[in-house]
């Protein structure tokens, strides 16, 4: 059988031994949302069926039904060895959106909040030897705001910047056999400075009188070993003999394996590099560097949060990587393992930002709701390198004179910091700050370059272009990112759609548009980064240097003259 999606999708975290179960499952709506009371849990089948891990809004599914969906059900057979069974198995669900509960064999396992975030099972005492029954129930409420939905539109059609949404399993649901005592989790923190990392490590089960150890190497040459006596929680500090540093153009990656004498055995990678921030300027391994990146959104046209194949994530970068651009603000969503393992090879920089769109912050209750989420997030993304700062918020202007507001976005801020002191963090993308954040940044969609200019004309005096200067003036002191600007709107030939700014008459209108605006970026001492809006087109918004199919807008000439004003240098490198 064709299996979709076929690769081990946590590349940080892998065993050899795993079960793919996406494929065709069977499957039902609940428009009703009654299918608990009607006893579908316990149900032997379902009417419909569906293609794991599209949602059921996508064609790639084999359903493309786009209206509300306010609860859907999965069923599923799989077999369980009695092997599998004398340690523990455990199940595991890269997301499903938005609230999920879990069966095996009609008896609960489990549940998860959060749309974006992974959450594993164990099903030991549940499962049988043979043949099991696997039932997923998720709900999902766009339109309560009450849960972070990113772009999803929460009315009844794609519209503006909102589009297509997405229910219940969007990632891979895999099953994975581990020792009765095994590795649940571990974090890498490099320090590049003095040649060593720090390892973390989870351990489940009954570690007394186990060893963990930890080998790193480097393009298959051993690079440091350390055993240490294993615990729950476990610290590990790991010197390294061959030193690479980790950087756009020169991704180098290290090789990690984490072993218990007690048999279980995990692998993955890490980058050693770090990233800073000094008299206005970031800094990637003790060198400025400028950001010249794309607000990268993750859908897909046919799979739309669903990526159709691996080589379409690592095509995605390729693709901005050619036009000069060395990273991406990962907008509105938490994207696949998958993508950021293909941005730590190709040393692609990336924020990681949350869905938070949806959820209303005014609201006492949105931190208990948002925090744990994208905590998790942070958790589940900590050890990629090509991941360089957090931003968990995105244009929260709607009631931020409410202190309830504040209060919530300086806590997520705080949090984030205590979780990650390692990385750079934005308290809220664009339109107002908090005062608490590690850079300045605004988003500024001016169209002509001259005017643009002006906006940014004063920085050498502290004064720059702000969104809601009422609510937070830039100091002159944290760098100053752009961190939204450009989304020309351009798509001859289609009808109806939308962008930033009057069309352009001809491709070269939108060259010029584009080489003016990044200039001035690029040319300005006191701009760190810029983020262009955006890679491509997304169903209505008609912004994209490429269409939303992936397939070329402009001439190879435009693209040509694109890269290279990208590639320029940049002011704030000189220094």
């Amino acid at each position: 059988m064709n299996i979709p999606r076929p690769e081990y999708p946590r590349p940080q975290m892998a065993r050899p031994v795993w079960t793919n179960l996406n494929g065709q499952w069977e499957f039902d709506f609940d428009f009703s949302d009654s299918g608990k009371a009607r006893g579908l849990a316990q149900a032997e089948h379902l009417n419909g069926s569906i293609l794991v891990p599209f949602c059921p809004e996508s064609r790639l599914s084999g359903i493309g039904f786009t209206d509300f969906i306010p609860a859907v059900w999965y069923k599923r057979r799989f077999n369980a060895a009695q092997a599998d069974l004398n340690g523990r198995l455990l199940l595991h669900f890269g997301a499903v959106d938005y609230e999920c509960e879990v069966w095996v064999n009609g008896k609960t396992v489990g549940s998860h909040q959060g749309g974006y975030t992974p959450f594993t099972l164990d099903i030991t005492e549940a499962a049988v030897p043979g043949e099991n029954l696997l039932t997923v129930y998720a709900r999902d409420d766009v339109r309560s705001m009450r849960q972070p939905r990113g772009k999803q539109s929460s009315e009844l059609h794609s519209h503006g910047c909102d589009y297509t949404r997405t229910t219940g399993i969007w990632q891979t649901v895999w099953l994975e056999p581990v020792p009765s005592t095994y590795i649940a989790d571990y974090r890498v923190t490099p320090d590049y400075r003095n040649g060593k990392i720090t390892i973390e490590a989870e351990i489940k089960g009954c570690p007394e009188g186990l060893m963990l150890t930890a080998d790193a190497s480097l393009e298959g040459r051993p690079a440091g070993r350390v055993s240490v006596k294993a615990a729950p929680h476990v610290f590990l500090e790991l010197p390294l003999s061959l030193i690479d540093l980790w950087e756009p153009g020169h991704p180098s990656l290290y090789d990690l394996t984490l072993s218990l004498s007690g048999g279980d055995r995990v692998t993955g990678y890490f980058g050693l590099r770090g990233i800073e921030v000094q008299d206005g300027a970031v800094l990637l391994n003790g060198k400025p560097i400028f950001q010249r990146l794309v607000l990268d959104q993750g859908f897909y046209p046919d799979g739309i949060y669903t990526a159709p194949s691996d080589d379409a994530l690592k095509a995605d970068i390729l693709r901005c990587q050619d036009l000069g651009f060395n990273g991406a603000r990962l907008h509105q969503k938490v994207f696949e393992p998958r993508f950021l393992y293909w941005a730590d090879k190709l040393g692609y920089l990336c924020w990681g930002e949350y869905a938070s769109w949806g959820i209303d912050i005014t609201r006492p209750e949105a931190l208990a709701v948002f925090l744990p989420q994208w905590l998790e997030s942070v958790k589940r993304d900590f050890n990629h390198p090509s991941i360089i700062g957090w931003c968990p918020f995105n244009e929260t202007n709607v009631g931020y004179d409410c202190q309830t507001a504040k209060d919530t976005v300086r806590t997520v801020y705080q949090m984030t910091k205590l979780t990650d002191p390692s990385r750079l963090v934005i308290d809220a993308s664009g339109y107002v700050h908090t005062g608490q954040t590690d850079l300045y940044d605004v988003h500024d969609y001016e169209q002509d370059p001259a005017v643009m200019a002006e906006h940014y004309a004063r920085t050498e005096q502290g004064e720059s272009f702000e969104n809601f200067p009422q609510w937070g003036k830039w100091d002159g002191k944290l760098p100053l990112f752009v961190s939204e600007y450009g989304g020309t709107w351009w798509c001859p030939g289609v009808q109806g759609g939308w962008g930033y700014g009057e069309t352009p008459q001809t491709e070269e209108e939108v060259c010029r548009r584009y080489c003016g605006l990044t200039e001035v970026l690029l040319d300005n001492p006191k701009i760190c980064a810029f983020c262009y809006t955006q890679p491509y087109d997304i169903e209505q918004e008609q912004n994209g240097l490429f269409r939303y199919d992936r397939t070329p807008k402009f001439s190879p000439e435009i693209y040509r003259r694109i890269r290279e004003t990208n590639l320029r240098p940049a002011a704030i490198e000189a220094r």
